[in-house]
């Protein structure tokens, strides 16, 4: 992923603020040489105290035999995306014509290494704590070994520890266009106020150039 200096996040925090209100991504896993790489959709759970992301599959999913030959992972988080017309990224002084189209989006990528878990019990403990993330309300039994409902199922899946070991983000909004496009690409975002638009908005305006 390209990172021009003015799309980096200015902190540590940018990033982790905007994660912490994520939990669905893809997990890239190296494929067997000469194959391409798997890319799993998931659901997933960032602790940042512990520097993780915890998640499950099912044990037939392929992925498993080129996890556990290359460990080294990716899990990719990509939210707030639009597309933005030419018209409204054209120079100041130049025809409508002539701007670029682009896309604006944030990106998360956590370099990891992937832990397998087997153990029926660590198993458990790892499904009860994504259950309590998506569903701090209740209403699921607790999953635990040798007991209904969940108990028998624990053994046709694999819990996940992602270890994260690096990090790359970006927020790609026109930081680098002069004030006057970056104005008129929020007015315009306003206006059109189409799905993702106004987080879009959100972040150009926060990272606005002054």
């Amino acid at each position: 992923m390209l990172i021009h200096p003015w799309d980096a996040p200015r902190d540590d925090t940018e990033w982790q603020s905007w994660l912490a209100g994520r939990d669905f991504g893809q997990l890239a896993v190296n494929g067997p040489a000469g194959e391409p790489p798997f890319v799993q959709p998931l659901h997933f759970v960032y602790d940042p105290d512990r520097a993780e992301a915890l998640t499950h599959l099912a044990r037939p999913n392929p992925l498993w035999p080129a996890l556990e030959a290359a460990p080294e992972v990716v899990l990719s988080v990509v939210d707030d995306y639009v597309y933005v017309p030419g018209p409204w990224q054209a120079p100041p002084d130049g025809p409508p014509e002539h701007g670029t189209p682009t896309s604006f989006y944030t990106a998360v990528q956590l370099r990891c290494r992937a832990h397998i878990v087997d153990d029926p019990a660590a198993k458990a403990a790892l499904l009860n704590h994504q259950v309590g993330h998506f569903q701090p309300e209740g209403g699921s039994a607790r999953a635990t070994v040798g007991e209904a409902p969940y108990g028998r199922l624990l053994t046709g899946i694999r819990g996940l520890r992602l270890k994260v070991t690096g990090v790359r983000a970006k927020f790609k909004y026109a930081n680098h266009r002069p004030p006057e496009v970056q104005n008129r690409i929020a007015t315009a975002l306003a206006q059109r106020n189409a799905p993702g638009d106004a987080a879009a908005l959100t972040h150009l305006l926060r990272r606005h150039t002054t």
